[in-house]
């Protein structure tokens, strides 16, 4: 019963995060509020892992937290239900793209998809913002990196590695 309640959940997140894999994160704290599959912190280090692993963040998200719930299966389902739509949608708009193409109302609706991606993935950033800087020494952590990214143009790369380092040293 588990397998299903994961296909069906990732399915929802799958047609509806639209956007990319950081949109996919508030849908996953509501996960966490739904089931005891994981909790808000274990969310947190999903996307920290997500983000330093290869591949896309949502797929990554949702094979661990199916991981998490389920074991290996449960990631397997939870990465099926997720990519499941984008595969079907992908198929059908594939077909259609050449007869919509210059259709005004297509044009539209997808400039108005826009603002709500955006307003996703600032509540995604605010949430861990808040659950990540859970006392001043890191709150302070995170305004230094967010500097140090803004005045110095260096690789990602650097930053996780200079980032999960320090977290190491200073047990963050």
């Amino acid at each position: 019963m588990i397998y299903v309640l994961l296909f069906y959940e990732f399915l929802k997140i799958g047609l509806f995060a639209i956007g990319g894999g950081m949109v996919t994160i508030p849908f996953l704290f509501d996960l966490t509020e739904k089931f005891n599959w994981f909790t808000a912190q274990e969310l947190t280090d999903m996307i920290a892992v997500s983000q330093s692993t290869p591949g896309p963040v949502g797929v990554n998200m949702a094979t661990y937290a199916g991981f998490k719930a389920a074991g290996v299966l449960g990631g397997c389902v939870a990465t099926f239900g997720l990519v499941f739509p984008s595969v079907i949608i992908v198929i059908l708009v594939s077909k259609l793209l050449k007869k919509w193409s210059e259709n005004l109302f297509v044009a539209d609706v997808m400039a108005a998809i826009r603002p709500a991606v955006v307003a996703l993935i600032l509540q995604a950033g605010f949430e861990l913002l808040r659950l990540s800087a859970h006392d001043y020494f890191a709150f302070g952590f995170v305004v230094v990196f967010l500097l140090l990214i803004h005045f110095y143009k260096k690789s990602p790369i650097f930053y996780i590695i200079l980032s999960a380092i320090l977290g190491v040293v200073l047990k963050l």
